[in-house]
């Protein structure tokens, strides 16, 4: 490859937030097939997609993780259970939705206790912003659905007045609290965290209507 396609290969991967060129390779392949994809936004150590995966082996789940060591631990859990349908990338999530990701590709996306960002000043960085949620608009398939919890009722209750205000979706639906069957029956380890404390989870979902 002549060091001029190089770069503009360097720099497509990175203005679309892929840490690493592999990372971008592999998505790219994935978002291009025809293979029904559901993207989890900020996977951490990956049990969402570890269960996901499992439980729907005829869907691609695509995890996006900022942070390096998540991201590999994710994969190696995937790997050590020979889950070929799951895989946690390392990428900026907000960037990868808003310039990566093809209009009404996506047959979900999940956003998991994301980060609250409590500060007043602090809170524009937000994952569930107003760019954030007009890219998941726009990614959504017709029918398909953004699964949303988290355990800060500020962050839930301004996220549901921004997407009424932003997308014609259907909902809130709200999700009933199940009891465990065991000590790792959680959506995610914030999930179990957060119940092991005693802390309430909000939890909801929206469906995308046929246009």
């Amino acid at each position: 490859m002549s060091s001029d396609a190089s770069k503009v290969t360097l720099d497509r991967f990175a203005s679309h937030g892929f840490r690493r060129l592999e990372d971008s390779h592999h998505f790219d392949a994935l978002i291009n097939s025809s293979i029904p994809i559901e993207i989890e936004v900020g996977s951490g150590k990956g049990m969402f997609l570890k269960n996901a995966a499992k439980n729907q082996p005829s869907t691609q789940f695509v995890g996006l993780e900022i942070a390096s060591k998540y991201a590999a631990l994710a994969n190696s859990r995937l790997k050590r259970d020979n889950l070929d349908n799951a895989v946690c990338l390392c990428a900026d999530a907000v960037r990868v939705m808003n310039t990566a990701v093809p209009i009404a590709r996506l047959e979900a996306v999940h956003v998991y206790f994301p980060d609250p960002w409590w500060k007043a000043r602090h809170k524009k960085r937000r994952v569930l912003n107003e760019s954030m949620i007009l890219a998941i608009d726009r990614a959504l398939k017709p029918g398909s659905k953004l699964h949303f919890w988290t355990d800060v009722l500020d962050y839930y209750e301004s996220t549901v007045e921004l997407i009424a205000e932003l997308t014609s979706w259907s909902g809130p639906h709200l999700i009933d609290e199940r009891p465990p069957e065991d000590s790792m029956d959680y959506l995610t380890h914030f999930e179990r965290r957060t119940r092991l404390n005693e802390m309430p989870v909000y939890r909801s979902f929206y469906s995308k209507l046929a246009q």
